[in-house]
């Protein structure tokens, strides 16, 4: 993929939110990096050329609630979902935001930044 992403990152782990940021940026990445799904609906500013990774367990609102609460900052956003957890609750969490794709932690760095890319892809094909 020639364009690199705005990478939106949601974990409430600190460790691996900086790790993943960390890995991202390096890899040509924009990151922007937030502590709950709460704190990223309200200051994140759309951008086209985006993609969310998100944790799918962390204390507060559900990002599934808060999708249907705030569709407007979910809209045309591909979602990559991961979980220490991949358990049937939060794959079912997945498929109700659906992601993109689904990674258990830790993550494959390999492996995210060929599903940010795959997301991205399909979403400029559907945007045709």
């Amino acid at each position: 993929m020639a364009k690199k992403a705005l990478i939106y990152l949601v974990d409430d782990d600190a460790s691996a939110r900086k790790g993943m940021a960390r890995f991202l940026s390096i890899s040509g990445h924009e990151v922007q990096t937030y502590e709950s799904a709460m704190e990223f609906v309200e200051h994140m500013v759309p951008a086209e050329n985006s993609c969310l990774v998100l944790d799918a367990r962390m204390p507060g609102k559900s990002a599934t609630r808060l999708r249907a609460e705030f569709p407007d900052k979910f809209r045309n956003i591909p979602i990559i979902v991961v979980s220490a957890d991949d358990g049937p609750e939060t794959r079912q969490q997945a498929v109700a935001l659906n992601a993109a794709s689904f990674f258990r932690k830790p993550v494959d760095g390999a492996a995210l930044l060929d599903a940010i890319d795959w997301a991205m892809e399909r979403k400029i094909k559907n945007e045709q």
